[in-house]
């Protein structure tokens, strides 16, 4: 019977009027989800979908001609066909069973029919973390063996809880509200659940559109855009180009409530899959195996998601010292002569340079283990910079070259069995990567498929889930490093770049091709760019066969999204075995709790403008994702950079925590001393800054690795109470207390920078800007980069020098910049910058400074390192400090001691500076000033 109603639109509220309902009488209303646009949930997401196939369905088909993007195919109903029995709660989760109702029809039914009965387990593991899946209870399924560190029993209480379970029985729905606020942080009560054995959905309402995360995606804003874009998640060797996923996988988000709070989604499938967003807001998940296993952090901050999602999947690495100096490499050089006039060029110039790389030129034919005789004295060469306080980093590739007899890294692979094989048989999987044939010279006038085809040897890709693989891959690499063979030719490398490992083949699937085409084409293709290729495009074929280390089969099919991650520990623990230092790995493919072992560099970008700002963009996406230690190919990897873009790119690239120039053979060189001597001292001041600033940056890496705090940090992270900070994406902060707003685009010498609410210094200055709150205008002449000190907090700094080796070697200093309060605070973590678990073990120094308007505390938190150079801090500078100040004492153990310092204030900047102390690191003091 129809009534006389209305809807009005408020977030997620529909309000009913004109009703005549008596009291005494039973009703039912039922409404369409899709009155709204915004509310049209797909029913058919492949892309053969017809108004025949939709309707028969039980779908409503209407083509909008005005947004391409909206579904032409959408649910006329809330049912999804499943419903609750069962339901049994305890004080540490519930239980349920889902049943379908087989009268119901949903998408790819007749490929992939839907289970008939799943099970539901939802778990309290803490006050902030909840847990809910999705399975098959009749019949074992795939479930990712990536290890999580979750408490084994759970933790808390109900009262203590930040989060209500509400089960929807029909249909099936799960519901998480936020307990303080009553805000629905996830509403799975949607007409989109389906659960077959090749296509898993599931949708749910947002509370807001301020979404970030998912990847790895090239996309244009931090803030993901919700107006109907869906995103394929599937590790790929894919440049970063828009909506292309490249090579890693990250299925996380963090979303903004209304009101400030935030929270974190992670879906633990290491399927192929993709995500669709839409205005509702709502996103749908959808992917072709496993379950669907979902982990809730609530915060409630956007700093404690990070803190307490890297408490999940595992802290970030604590990478050595030196790994964050400046580090060079090309992809290119031919022979070790011209590495070391680099090497000699950049120590001429003064120009800080810790780290020097080889791309794979250096093997013999590309292939792993091997040195080409173009680079035989680069042994020697590493020793040599080594001496000189320089490390050196060894790129590997996973793929063996299988054409060559006499290569003992397949054979003995072969003998080991460590190889990935067709299902039920002992023949290998055979691909093509960057291994040559012998005997063959490459013609590169010809096109690449060509040059593949005719050039390129067999090559069989190690399982790294097999602990056997895992044993051949530590002695192949210790065979490098300490060449039993021909000791002159061991190459004692410091760090590892484990490229190519998606894994990465230049022909799809296999050579012959693949056998399998419902793995390869399953009924549902996630939208990645190739789906007319399939899953295999530039990888190996799906039904491959991988092993767990109890013998376990997978398909890779399956695992296919962890091959890098699965490489990554092994790799660690190798180079740490050998080099009995920390030591750094690299990876180029990536999942979370990666971060754990490895750093990532953003991958084969290109010499353009617009991939300064994305660099910044992914640099945020990885800090939510628990990778630290990040940042892109400064000047671009493909094609030629030119001096401007170069020039800007260095500022920038000066501030990533990974700082690496790196570039294509196909360029020219683009490192600093190959443009002009005015490009050489842009780069030595900008260096020479970051530099000063390691001992802070280091202190932050300590915090990522020890409480899972944020180095490269969204401004929202901060100042979450101010929105203008929810859609910045072009500056970043160093921590809390560092203010970077580079210059991104061509010509300008100008930049648009965003102040939030708070207590702003030039670092270069020593100014307060006296503004907040606001967006201004700065001057940015080429050679400038815009940097400011939050008031509020101290920094760390250090005499710089052309190597960490050499700069830890000089005086520290401390820059102290009070707040509106005239308050600061800060720490410095310092330990002997290698040694392997200083943290876990207690070796290290920790820190404090604590300020007030006349005094400055320095007290040791943990004395458990005594530094071999004797440092000291001989500088204190205080910024904001109002009126004229002197007569500066310092105090230890409540006792004056003699300093023979020197103070001077600057009434105009309101700075007060006090030089030539001898304070000891690892010390306690006091510092007074009238």
């Amino acid at each position: 019977r129809s009534i006389d109603a209305f809807k009005i639109h408020l977030p997620q509220v529909a309000v009913f009027g004109g009703l005549r309902l008596a009291l005494g009488q039973s009703y039912t209303l039922r409404w369409s989800l899709a009155g709204n646009i915004s509310d049209k949930f797909d029913c058919y997401p492949g892309l053969d979908a017809s108004r025949e196939a939709c309707e028969e369905l039980g779908c409503v088909w209407a083509e909008d001609t005005s947004n391409l993007d909206v579904p032409y195919c959408y649910y006329s109903s809330a049912d999804n066909g499943y419903s609750i029995t069962e339901l049994r709660y305890s004080a540490s989760g519930a239980t349920a069973n889902l049943t379908f109702d087989q009268g119901s029809r949903k998408a790819f039914e007749r490929a992939t029919p839907p289970i008939s009965t799943l099970a539901l387990e939802v778990k309290y593991h803490s006050n902030h973390l909840l847990q809910f899946k999705i399975y098959d209870w009749a019949k074992p399924r795939y479930e990712v063996p990536v290890p999580l560190n979750l408490p084994a029993a759970p933790e808390g209480s109900d009262r203590e809880r930040l989060y209500d379970l509400v089960l929807r029985r029909k249909p099936f729905g799960v519901q998480v509200r936020r307990r303080s606020t009553g805000t629905v942080i996830w509403d799975s009560q949607l007409p989109t659940f389906t659960f077959s054995d090749q296509f898993l959905q599931i949708s749910t309402r947002l509370p807001s559109h301020f979404l970030y995360g998912f990847g790895e995606q090239e996309h244009r804003s931090f803030r993901r855009d919700l107006a109907w874009h869906t995103w394929g998640m599937f590790t790929r060797d894919q440049p970063p180009g828009y909506k292309l996923n490249s090579y890693g996988v990250h299925p996380y988000y963090m979303a903004l409530e209304e009101d400030g709070n935030a929270h974190g989604v992670l879906l633990l499938n290491s399927n192929a899959m993709d995500v669709t967003f839409q205005p509702t807001p709502a996103l749908t998940y959808r992917t072709v195996g496993g379950i669907l296993d979902f982990y809730m952090v609530l915060g409630p901050t956007p700093e404690m998601v990070v803190q307490e999602y890297t408490q999940l999947v595992g802290r970030p690495v604590l990478p050595p010292y030196w790994a964050l100096g400046f580090q060079l490499c090309r992809y290119g050089y031919a022979n070790d002569s011209e590495i070391e006039a680099l090497v000699e060029a950049m120590k001429a110039a003064g120009i800080p340079h810790d780290v020097q790389y080889s791309d794979i030129d250096y093997m013999q034919r590309q292939m792993d283990f091997t040195l080409s005789p173009r680079f035989s004295g680069l042994p020697a060469l590493i020793e040599k910079m080594q001496r000189e306080g320089m490390r050196f980093v060894l790129i590997l590739d996973p793929a063996i070259a299988a054409n060559d007899s006499h290569y003992l890294a397949f054979e003995r692979g072969l003998q080991e069995d460590i190889f990935i094989k067709w299902p039920n048989s002992s023949d290998i999987v055979y691909g093509k990567v960057w291994p040559d044939l012998p005997n063959v010279e490459v013609n590169n006038s010809l096109d690449w498929d060509t040059q593949v085809e005719l050039y390129r040897a067999y090559a069989a890709f190690p399982d790294f889930f097999r602990g056997s693989t895992q044993r051949w891959w530590e002695r192949e690499i210790t065979e490098v490093y300490s060449n039993p063979r021909n000791a002159s030719l061991s190459m004692r490398f410091d760090g590892i770049w484990i490229d190519m490992n998606e894994p990465s083949s230049f022909v799809n699937g296999a050579v012959g091709g693949c056998r399998d085409r419902e793995l390869n084409f399953p009924p549902y293709l996630p939208q990645l760019g190739s789906r007319s290729q399939g899953l295999s495009f530039k990888t190996l074929c799906m039904e491959a066969e991988q092993l767990l280390p109890d013998g376990s089969p997978l398909r890779h099919y399956d695992v296919h999204n962890l091959y890098g991650w699965a490489q990554t520990k092994p790799t660690l623990d190798t180079l740490q075995k050998l080099t009995k230092e920390r030591g750094i790995v690299v990876t180029r493919s990536t999942y979370p709790s990666s971060g754990r072992w490895a750093g990532h560099w953003l991958g084969d970008n290109t010499a353009a403008w617009d991939q300064l700002d994305k660099s910044i963009i992914g640099m945020m996406d990885f800090s939510l994702f628990g990778i630290s230690y990040t940042g892109a190919d400064i000047c671009g990897f493909f094609g030629d950079s030119e001096y401007e873009l170069c020039a800007r790119w260095m500022e920038l690239g000066a501030f990533y925590p990974y700082s690496r120039n790196h570039n294509g053979n196909t360029g020219r060189r683009q490192d600093p001393v190959s443009w002009n001597s005015t490009f050489e001292a842009l780069s030595r001041t900008v260096l020479n800054l970051r530099y000063s600033l390691l001992p802070y940056l280091y202190t932050l890496m300590f915090e990522a690795h020890a409480h899972g705090s944020t180095v490269v940090r969204p401004l929202l992270h901060e100042f979450v109470g101010d929105r203008e900070t929810w859609d910045i994406s072009h500056q970043f902060l160093w921590g809390p207390a560092l203010l970077i707003s580079p210059a991104l685009e061509q010509g300008i010498r100008e930049v648009n920078a965003y102040f939030p609410p708070a207590r702003w210094y030039d670092l270069h200055t020593d100014q307060d800007v006296g503004f907040r709150g606001e967006f201004r205008s700065l001057p940015a002449p080429l050679g400038h980069i815009n940097l400011h000190i939050r008031g509020g907090y101290i920094l760390a700094r250090q005499g710089p020098a052309n190597t960490t080796f050499y700069s830890r070697q000089n005086p520290l200093h401390l820059t102290v910049a009070l707040s509106d309060s005239l308050r600061a605070q800060g720490s410095l973590y310092w330990d002997d910058g290698v040694r392997i678990a200083a943290y876990e073990d207690g070796v290290y120094l920790l820190t404090s400074f604590t300020a007030t308007q006349n005094a400055l505390e320095i007290r040791v938190l943990h004395r458990g390192y005594v530094d071999p150079n004797n440092l000291k801090f001989n500088q204190v500078k205080v910024l904001g400090v109002a009126s004229a100040a002197g007569n500066v004492t310092v105090t230890q153990g409540g006792q004056q001691i003699a300093s023979p310092h020197v103070v001077s204030y600057d009434s105009q900047k309101q700075v007060l500076d006090v030089t030539g102390l001898e304070l000891e690191l690892g010390q306690d003091y006091k510092l007074e000033w009238s």
